[in-house]
Formats: C-alpha cells, sequence, structure tokens
C-alpha cells in the first residue's frame, strides 16, 4: 500500500513538473509581471493565485513572493489567503520526503540526529522556530518530512510560524506600487526580531537536548 502511495506521488510530482515548465522558464521578474497584469480581474487573478501556489515550489519562488502578490492586490485582506497559501505550497515538499524516502544515507542519518531533537523540543514547537528563522521554505518542509513530524503539528506550527512572515510580506505587497522580484524582501529588523524570538522559544529544549541527554518522552507535550 505504501508502495502504491509513493508511486502515486511521484507520477503525480512528475505531471505537475511538466505543467509548471511554462512558468519555471520564465523569470520570477517575468512571472511577478504577469501576475500583476491581472489583478485588475480578481477573479482570475485569484485562480492564477491559486495556481501560483501550487506550482511555486517548481517555479523556484519564494513564499514571500506569493504573500506579496497577495497584499498587492488584496491589501490586508491577503493575510488569510496568503496564510492558506503558505499551507498549502509547503504542503507537497513535506509529504515527498515523508512518503518517498529520497535522499539516502546522508537523509538517514539527518532523519536520526533532527528527529532526536524533535523529540525533545516537541514537534509543534520545533516547526514553529523553524519557520520563524529565515531559512528556505522548502528545506524545513523537507526537513519535517524526514523527521516524521505529524501532520497535524506540521500545519499547526507551520501556520503559526509563517504569520510574521506572511503579515510583512502582505504589508509590502499593499504599499508597492510596482512589484519586482528584488522588492520582495523582508526589513533587517524583522528577521533580527524573528530570530531572537526563535531563540527564546528554543533556549529551554537547547539546554535539555545539550544537557539532560535529550529525554524523548516529552515530544508532543511542548
Amino acid at each position: 500500500m505504501r508502495d502504491v502511495a509513493r508511486q502515486r506521488l511521484l507520477v503525480g510530482s512528475v505531471l505537475a513538473a511538466v505543467a509548471a515548465v511554462a512558468v519555471a522558464g520564465r523569470s520570477p521578474t517575468a512571472v511577478l509581471r504577469w501576475v500583476e497584469s491581472l489583478a485588475g480581474q480578481p477573479a482570475l487573478f485569484a485562480v492564477v493565485l491559486a495556481g501560483l501556489y501550487l506550482l511555486r515550489p517548481l517555479a523556484l519562488l519564494p513564499v514571500a513572493v506569493c504573500s506579496v502578490l497577495a497584499g498587492y492586490v488584496y491589501g490586508l485582506a491577503g493575510v488569510p489567503v496568503a496564510l492558506a497559501g503558505a499551507a498549502v505550497t509547503n504542503l507537497p515538499v513535506f509529504l515527498l520526503a515523508r512518503y518517498t524516502g529520497l535522499g539516502g544515507a546522508l537523509s538517514t542519518r539527518f532523519e536520526t540526529r533532527a528527529g532526536q531533537f524533535v523529540a525533545t523540543a516537541g514537534a509543534f514547537r520545533s516547526v514553529v522556530v523553524a519557520r520563524l528563522l529565515p531559512l528556505p521554505s522548502d528545506a524545513v518542509s523537507y526537513a519535517a518530512g524526514l523527521t516524521r513530524v505529524p501532520l497535524r503539528h506540521y500545519l499547526l506550527g507551520s501556520t503559526c510560524g509563517e504569520i510574521p512572515w506572511v503579515i510583512a510580506a502582505v504589508l509590502a505587497g499593499r504599499s508597492m506600487h510596482d512589484l519586482t522580484a528584488t522588492g520582495t524582501v523582508v526589513g533587517l529588523d524583522v528577521v533580527v526580531g524573528l530570530v531572537a524570538l526563535a531563540g527564546l522559544l528554543l533556549a529551554g529544549p537547547a539546554y535539555r537536548y545539550l544537557v539532560d541527554g535529550h529525554r524523548p518522552g516529552t515530544a508532543d507535550a511542548q
């Protein structure tokens, strides 16, 4: 049964890749320009934005770009749209890592080491902290999949951790009059603040992991 699920996921990934060739072949700025041209057609824009969220990993676009687009067209109303989109766009990478077993010995070693820390910090807290840090979104999703984080904790932790990033990106999009791929960055003060918050959330579990022998019994209690 699991082999069948893996085959279906791989086939689906291939089909999605074929469908995304036209998008992935264009530069991020070209994609932004194309989507921006649809801003005056809300219904069509919503469909295109949903497709962009689904195909974003294949198009090599950061999640923040989609959030900026949502803010550019919908304003503050784009916050829930962007949060839902972030949850959807990150899920395929998580499932790919969890059910295909790609990566070989290196992934197995990472799964063992990272899994020990997740057991100490708690699945939910680990995902929240990872999302707060300025790390590539797909790398976080893949790591969570390798460490067998429960789906409910992954989705809830991802959503909570993405909130400040999404709000910052939506506000940036709302204030923009000209969309560019290089203009969708979050300010350094926001990055520093979120890194500090992640450090505070991680301080206790990190201490236990390093000093107390990382007791795995606290896995989902925090």
